[in-house]
């Protein structure tokens, strides 16, 4: 089997890519990429160990003691950030919706110019 060679920018990007959101795999970042998933799990195990960042945060919440006043800023934060999830979620449709005609639309135009 030849080993691929990848520039540092192609390494960083990948892993800035895998790193930007808890819901990224390495499968799936790896299969958008080209990337096996095993090099890339090997390029984000080095930059966390340069970063000395463990390969998982783990914070048990019930060892964490709460005070009442943050207990209360902790809740208007959480009331602000789903308002927020809300209107992205709301754009998020709104968006797709639009690709969704727009591909319809490329397809029909595509059928035309065929004629």
């Amino acid at each position: 089997m030849v080993m691929k060679v990848y520039s540092p920018e192609c390494k960083a990007d990948a892993v800035a890519l895998y790193l930007s959101g808890p819901s990224h795999t390495f499968e799936g970042i790896g299969k958008d990429l080209g990337i096996s998933r095993e090099t890339l799990r090997n390029w984000v195990r080095a930059e966390r160990a340069r970063r000395g960042q463990s390969g998982t945060a783990s914070t048990n919440m019930k060892d964490v003691p709460v005070s009442e006043a943050t207990r209360e800023e902790l809740e208007s934060e959480i009331a602000a950030l789903r308002a927020e999830l809300k209107t992205v979620r709301r754009g998020n449709q709104k968006l797709a919706t639009e690709r969704d005609i727009l591909r319809k639309a490329t397809k029909f135009f595509v059928q035309e110019m065929t004629w």
